[in-house]
């Protein structure tokens, strides 16, 4: 999937506003609302909403402007959160999880502590399988035990579990294509389109063929997600400038 991180890749990025190039400080935490899902970012300015970021990358997170707010309420850390069962058993805690900077929605956790023992160090667990998430602990389902898996076998198909260099690529490459992928393209175009981009990177001769190779094949898979990230840009900056231009004059 393209829009999916790893809270672990995020947090420490720069915060920059895309509008000034201005500096607003690292990524400190990642922040769940009541709804389960991704709602800010915060770092010593304050609290950015996630509608605000523009683009999450290998070196900073780009923003719609400068818009950091006071402290929500009912915010949630889901890194290091007790495992439990719905018995109350502890059974380990989160170590890391994957979500959609696009939509806030959590894709995978990684577990840790003796729920993970029998895959080494860390178990993938579904969003499936959590019952539900409270400010101190995630309650999984009673048989999700059985369902977890490595990382190496959870996490395939995640663009963040690419290297940074192809996810830098895989960026590249998208950047080039948001003008050319429209909503209606049928998938051979979107791939002919990949396609030539890729070979113009090719030709260029400033990137690895191997690396290059690499991003390209990973978005000829995920043509359609693509083509989704595509779409969805131009209406989350709508949102974001319409958020913004509310907060700053108090008007809808």
């Amino acid at each position: 999937m393209i829009n999916v991180v790893r809270y672990s890749q995020i947090v420490g990025l720069v915060t920059v506003d895309s509008s000034t190039s201005s500096r607003l400080g690292a990524v400190e935490e990642v922040w769940l609302d009541d709804s389960g899902r991704i709602a800010y970012l915060s770092g010593v300015t304050g609290y950015l909403p996630l509608e605000q970021v523009a683009r999450i990358g290998t070196s900073a997170v780009s923003t719609y402007g400068h818009l950091v707010v006071n402290a929500p309420m009912e915010l949630y850390r889901l890194h290091r959160l007790a495992v439990r069962s719905p018995a109350g058993e502890p059974l380990g805690w989160v170590e890391d999880y994957l979500f959609d900077w696009h939509t806030g929605e959590i894709v995978a956790y990684i577990l840790a502590g003796a729920i993970a023992d029998a895959f080494g160090e860390r178990a993938v667990l579904l969003p499936g399988d959590v019952q539900a998430i409270a400010a101190e602990t995630v309650i999984i389902r009673e048989d999700a035990k059985a369902r977890l898996s490595s990382e190496a076998d959870g996490l395939k198909g995640f663009l963040s579990e690419k290297s940074h260099q192809v996810r830098h690529l895989v960026q590249v490459i998208g950047d080039r294509l948001h003008d050319l992928i429209a909503p209606h393209d049928r998938p051979e175009a979107v791939r002919v389109k990949i396609k030539m981009v890729s070979d113009e990177l090719t030709s260029s001769g400033e990137h690895d063929r191997h690396v290059l190779q690499e991003a390209t094949d990973f978005l000829h898979e995920q043509w359609h997600h693509l083509q989704q990230s595509i779409s969805r840009a131009s209406s989350r900056a709508k949102v974001a400038l319409d958020s913004a231009w509310q907060h700053f004059t108090g008007k809808a």
